[in-house]
């Protein structure tokens, strides 16, 4: 280990800065529970000069998606939910239109058939939870549940918040639920899905990719990006740093973030699901999170070879040709057991098990490039390891 991985991860990111375009950015790292980097640099908001600093809060989009999962994880660790069960066991109403034998498994692993939001679905709209789950019940699914891949972008945090909420006891919205079950419980308390009032002043300024995806260059034209991610829901400061979709639980990609908690997250599953004597998870469960869900398919949603997901519900390492480093965790090396969840724009977090390394990156520049070589993130990945002297 370098005798100060935290200015050594500092250097990192200052060429992230002026190498690689970054404006504002935040690593946080631990190693065998421990933290062991925190560290930041550059701008939170180019309107006012702010600099970031340790408290900067950061949309973290997807990354979201694996709070969720481990969400609904601790509802099956505490026998509420069975990964093989419908989905509407749970949720009677869900299997409306031939989606009844659509299980709770193939929700976690994008396998669904619902990956479109809802026609003429607004912000407003996406603020209204029983709006969205009563649309999505009603769906007809665009191929039968457990029979093909398509990235649920959005949707994927209504179907697993609502399998949640029905099966807490105590009925508590998702948003709440994580608040009181995940985040309080291991000291996240910088991370939220729905924000208080208060901390908004702390959130950084996005700034918004050059073409608003999806739609942009390269995208395929056969892909149903464009009715999984509509742009009156585009991943941009114009919408997601609204004031009713931050405070709203969109829990799927409205998560918000600072990169101690964010790792904080990553520490506990890589500490096999247990941090500073408080266990969430079973460490036989949290090994199955680094277990492949299978061979690579197409993916119906992004038009391209698919990402590699756990049986979990989380991304993992291996590159796949044609697959932008932005839809898989490659800044997590090359450790096939790692795992962990990209987030739109580049914001990402991963633990490697092997290595009880966790490590969370959150950002304000929106984009990553479609190449190893000219991401800022595979090179911070790559600079919190050699800090460390973890391989890979």
């Amino acid at each position: 280990m370098s005798t100060d991985p935290n200015a050594s991860v500092r250097d990192a990111m200052e060429v992230a800065i002026s190498k690689y375009g970054e404006i504002g950015l935040q690593v946080c790292a631990y190693l065998d529970g421990k933290k062991v980097i925190d560290t930041w640099a550059g701008v939170a908001d180019e309107t006012t000069g702010a600099r970031v600093d340790a408290d900067t809060l950061f949309p973290i989009f997807s990354v979201t998606k694996a709070i969720a999962a481990v969400a609904l994880h601790i509802q099956a660790e505490r026998g509420l939910i069975d990964y093989s069960r419908p989905v509407a066991y749970y949720w009677p109403e869900f299997g409306a239109h031939g989606k009844d034998k659509g299980t709770v498994y193939d929700a976690l692993v994008h396998r669904l058939g619902v990956p479109t939001m809802p026609l003429g679905v607004t912000p407003e709209l996406a603020c209204d939870w029983q709006w969205m789950v009563e649309r999505i019940a009603d769906m007809r699914p665009i191929f039968e549940p457990g029979t093909r891949t398509a990235y649920h972008a959005y949707t994927y945090g209504w179907v697993i918040g609502e399998l949640v909420r029905r099966t807490d006891p105590k009925k508590r919205g998702f948003s709440q639920f994580i608040h009181e079950e995940l985040c309080r419980p291991i000291g996240m308390d910088s991370l939220f899905v729905g924000i208080p009032d208060h901390v908004e002043p702390r959130i950084a300024r996005l700034r918004n990719p050059a073409s608003i995806f999806p739609g942009g260059p390269g995208v395929n034209p056969a892909a149903l990006l464009p009715l999984a991610m509509p742009t009156s829901l585009a991943t941009t400061q114009e919408v997601f740093g609204r004031p009713d979709i931050r405070r709203t639980c969109f829990a799927a990609a409205n998560g918000i973030s600072n990169a101690r908690s964010l790792a904080r997250f990553f520490a506990m599953l890589a500490q096999g699901g247990e941090l500073d004597g408080v266990r969430l998870l079973g460490e036989h469960r949290v090994r199955t999170f680094s277990v492949p869900r299978a061979p690579a398919e197409y993916d119906y949603v992004r038009g391209v070879g698919a990402h590699n997901i756990s049986i979990g519900g989380f991304h993992m390492p291996a590159p796949i040709a044609g697959v932008p480093p932005m839809v898989q965790i490659m800044p997590a090396g090359t450790n096939p057991r790692a795992f962990g969840h990209p987030g739109m724009g580049g914001t990402i977090g991963w633990c490697d098990p092997d290595a009880r390394l966790a490590v969370g990156i959150t950002h304000n520049r929106m984009f990553e490039s479609a190449t190893p070589e000219g991401s800022s993130m595979v090179f911070l990945g790559n600079a919190v390891r050699k800090a460390l002297g973890v391989p890979g």
